[in-house]
């Protein structure tokens, strides 16, 4: 068992991570996305006291751990007072309830926790339209069983829809989700509409999460866009206009960043606010190229950009935070890996003459 990572702020709830890697998946993988899911958990406010990892040809139908396992969770969650289990693997709803009564302690996975963080920081009304259909889509499935399973009464887990879980049942719910899809639809509408109708070329940030593309546009635009070094910090796609090298303006757009699992009913969700990636002239994949796990990340960043249909668009890659330590170590190899990609270090605003100049070029 890992040594407790300690939050600096304060939660009302106190977090044990569990992570199940299966046969064939990397080891080196693995301890970073585990390291991605305790970010992840105090991103969502919650204290971690400690993690928990089991190497398994396949996971168990009732529980995804063993029953040796489990009962080492149960004394690591008395341990390390934890009120919470979060599993870094997705859980069917039946070892959710398995695990919720034989735990005794609330427990959801890197789904669930991703939603409630969405949740918290959606600030706009088509972020959180978005949110919650995500949300209701994920909750018609986890209805509770039963009345012992009271997993819906405060804290990460349950903001938003899904407070008094046994007045929502099954149709209401989707009644719900129809009526929300509606409203999403007319918002991508009319924001088609919108970008239509602008004459400037259209340039769309994107890239994994915590990659700095808030920090990029207020580098090249002043935008003022809110920068925090937590995951998932801008849900609210942001644009401002840029001015080239040759005097033309773009129009440069901020969007959610990507994450590896990312949930599907999210991309869904919020594929009004991704279709401005779909529809751009060019896009900007910003990566942190101080990241040890840098190619892992670009592979869930075009693997999503696939998904959503907008890999075909031009892009042009730019290695972030090119300034630490880290990356310039790396910045050769990934230079020979990415040959046209360019090293950038957007918080101290280097290098953007030659991200600006290609930017022309490409348009």
């Amino acid at each position: 068992m890992r040594a407790p990572a300690e939050s600096v702020a304060a939660a009302s709830e106190r977090a044990l991570l569990v992570q199940v890697v299966l046969a064939g998946h990397s080891k080196e993988v693995a301890a970073d996305s585990l390291e991605e899911l305790e970010r992840l958990a105090d991103t969502a406010g919650a204290i971690v006291g400690g993690s928990i990892t089991q190497r398994r040809d396949r996971p168990t139908a009732a529980f995804l751990v063993g029953e040796g396992k489990l009962a080492d969770i149960q004394l690591a969650c008395r341990r390390a007072r934890a009120n919470l289990v979060i599993f870094d693997n997705d859980l069917s709803a039946v070892q959710v309830n398995n695990l919720d009564l034989a735990l005794g302690v609330k427990v959801i996975d890197r789904t669930e926790l991703i939603l409630q963080i969405f949740a918290r920081r959606a600030q706009s009304a088509a972020a959180q339209i978005q949110v919650e259909l995500a949300q209701l889509q994920y909750l018609v499935s986890r209805i509770p069983i039963s009345r012992r399973q009271q997993r819906f009464q405060g804290g990460i887990g349950m903001r938003g829809p899904g407070e008094s879980p046994l007045q929502l049942r099954n149709e209401p719910m989707r009644r719900r989700i129809r009526f929300l899809a509606r409203k999403l639809q007319a918002i991508q509408n009319r924001e088609r509409r919108e970008r239509e109708g602008r004459p400037r070329p259209m340039v769309c940030l994107v890239g994994y999460t915590n990659a700095g593309k808030s920090t990029m546009l207020n580098a090249l635009t002043s935008a003022g866009a809110f920068v925090d070094d937590r995951l998932f910090a801008t849900l609210d796609t942001k644009t401002r206009r840029v001015r080239l090298p040759d005097g033309r303006g773009a129009m440069l757009t901020d969007t959610v960043g990507f994450i590896r699992h990312l949930p599907h009913g999210l991309v869904a969700s919020f594929r009004s606010t991704l279709d401005v990636a779909v529809e751009a002239d060019l896009l900007l994949t910003v990566a942190d190229a101080s990241h040890a796990h840098v190619r892992d990340q670009l592979d869930v960043v075009h693997d999503t950009l696939r998904e959503i249909g907008a890999d075909r668009v031009p892009s042009l890659l730019l290695l972030n935070k090119a300034d630490l330590p880290a990356a310039a170590a790396a910045m050769p190899e990934l230079l020979r890996s990415f040959p046209g990609a360019l090293p950038v270090a957007a918080a101290r605003r280097e290098g953007l003459d030659n991200v600006l100049a290609l930017m022309a070029r490409m348009l």
